[in-house]
């Protein structure tokens, strides 16, 4: 692991680089704070998003659940975001920008990751939860409406004592990708 200071427009934060036994297990956390020892923490579990992080873009609401949870955390007396490279839900940028190209032909995310041969969802949290194991994590209170990264976080020996609903306000161009990700992908939101 690397670790150093870490300032941002939400507060200070450290920075870690972490790294697992395989080439793909590569993470980045920010720490706000100094975390208590046996007290569940805050946490973020965020998947990479080039256009939404990076570019603002406004098809998924990727962007508005980090500044959320950054804005969250940095209030709190501690919390972390931990940052997995699994780009459009574990399908990589380019067969995600493929992607886009059928959901501007009609489809939804869900039916556009089909039809390019994958699974509505392929992201994997054992990384994630051995991430935060070796960050001295082992219970939070996890900002998400996924259930599926609460189960598999858990089946992973990271205690989910909290779900804290992670819902930034939507725009237009989202409205119809967060309806996707209620109706078919189970997450816990209001009605979009």
């Amino acid at each position: 692991m690397a670790k150093a200071k870490f300032p941002t427009r939400f507060g200070r934060f450290t920075i870690y680089g972490i790294e697992g036994a395989r080439k793909i297990d590569e993470a980045v956390a920010i720490q706000h704070g100094k975390l208590q020892r046996g007290k569940p923490v805050l946490v973020r579990v965020h998947s990479q998003c080039l256009t939404g992080d990076v570019f603002g873009s406004e098809r998924c609401d990727c962007r508005a659940q980090l500044e959320f949870s950054l804005k969250r955390i940095a209030k709190a007396p501690s919390g972390i975001i931990l940052y997995l490279a699994q780009e459009g839900r574990g399908i990589g940028l380019i067969n995600k920008l493929r992607a886009y190209e059928l959901q501007d032909e009609g489809l939804d995310t869900v039916e556009a990751n089909r039809k390019l041969g994958f699974a509505a969802d392929s992201r994997d949290y054992d990384f994630a939860a051995a991430a935060l194991k070796a960050l001295g994590v082992r219970s939070v209170r996890l900002l998400s409406n996924n259930p599926e990264k609460v189960s598999q976080l858990e089946r992973n020996g990271i205690r989910v004592v909290q779900r804290v609903p992670c819902q930034p306000p939507t725009t237009k161009h989202s409205r119809a990708y967060l309806r996707t990700k209620l109706e078919k992908l189970g997450h816990l939101l209001d009605s979009p």
